[in-house]
């Protein structure tokens, strides 16, 4: 066990799907995994581990932001030897071609300022593994999936001072949406050597003002999981 992780070396497959909210953790393996059961219940960040399609694929909560996140990511990739890391997340749409309740691929992400994402500070877009990023794509269209994929961008801060006046660069860039962990989750993977991938949800729209309900939220997230799933299932 790690200070933040209760389970047992080889409690956890090698690929592990990543959603911040441990409601949804919990639902994600309940409705999509065969035989899955709890590894993890330490300060309620659930984490499961079951199969898909007959792969060992675990799912772990990993709270909100980047500081919440780079904790149970360099746990599970420094103790737990995860090799593939697939955050299912949830975004705010910046652009008008992004439906709300639609997946985004995050192909690059940029921190909103030089000093987000903490220790890894470099203000730089940053990508995820080409071929886990390939196959999403492919995968996403088998299924049907409405997605879009680009760049996007990564806050510390919901509340903030400037509202939506802040994203107005990263939309004249051509960012789809905001999220609060794929930075982190991009660099952290690149310095252990890991693959990863970023999955979001739109569930709020900044340039439309359009926002879902937090009652629908778990019924929205089928299509990002499903594909997250077959990603696994095939990488």
């Amino acid at each position: 066990m790690t200070p933040h992780i209760e389970a047992g070396r080889g409690d956890y497959a090698e690929t592990v799907l990543l959603p911040g909210d441990p409601e949804r953790a919990q639902w994600m393996a309940e409705t999509f995994l065969d035989n899955p059961r709890c590894v993890n219940r330490r300060r309620g960040a659930l984490g499961f581990t079951g199969s898909f399609r007959g792969k060992p694929v675990s799912i772990h909560a990993t709270g909100i932001g980047v500081s919440s996140f780079l904790i149970y990511a360099f746990e599970l990739l420094d103790f737990y030897g995860v090799k593939t890391l697939i955050r299912t997340g949830t975004c705010g749409g910046l652009s008008e071609t992004v439906a709300l309740r639609s997946t985004v691929i995050s192909s690059a992400v940029r921190a909103e300022s030089a000093t987000s994402g903490q220790v890894f500070g470099l203000y730089q877009p940053v990508g995820p593994d080409p071929a886990l990023h390939a196959l999403a794509l492919r995968r996403a269209a088998d299924l049907g999936i409405d997605c879009s994929a680009g760049l996007t961008i990564c806050s510390d801060i919901f509340y903030h001072p400037d509202g939506r006046a802040r994203f107005d660069e990263p939309i004249a860039l051509g960012a789809l949406a905001v999220d609060m962990e794929t930075s982190a989750l991009y660099r952290i993977a690149a310095q252990f050597g890991a693959r990863a991938l970023s999955l979001l949800t739109v569930v709020d729209h900044i340039a439309t003002g359009e926002l879902t309900d937090y009652s629908e939220r778990q019924a929205l997230f089928g299509d990002m999981t499903r594909l997250a799933l077959e990603v696994a299932a095939e990488s």
